[in-house]
């Protein structure tokens, strides 16, 4: 229950993603390091979109909105379906980020 809970808030706040990581109990949990995996990789892929972000307003002005609108709910539905997972217990990946490893 505990690396559920923990799992869940790394959703919510994607920097806390090394949470589940910091008991010597859940570090050897499988459930605890796949999630913060996927949340290390939403919070990159983030970051990354972030640094997008500029060029991309600078290039096609009122239509960035739109797309950074765009790409702002699927942030929040990748989140969402993070936790959502965690809360039941899956070790689901998430939609198109979800494949890659980082916390092995």
């Amino acid at each position: 229950m505990d690396n559920k809970v923990l799992a869940i808030v790394g959703y919510i706040l994607p920097f806390l993603f090394f949470l589940p990581l910091l008991n010597d109990k859940s570090k050897e949990d499988s459930f605890a390091r796949f999630h913060a995996n996927q949340q290390l990789i939403l919070l990159i892929f983030i970051v990354l979109l972030s640094f997008i972000r500029q060029p991309l307003m600078m290039i096609f002005m009122s239509l960035s909105y739109f797309i950074m609108d765009i790409i702002n709910i699927v942030i929040l539905v990748m989140a969402i379906l993070g936790a959502y997972n965690a809360y039941r217990g899956e070790m689901k990946e998430l939609p198109i980020i979800g494949k890659f490893r980082i916390i092995k």
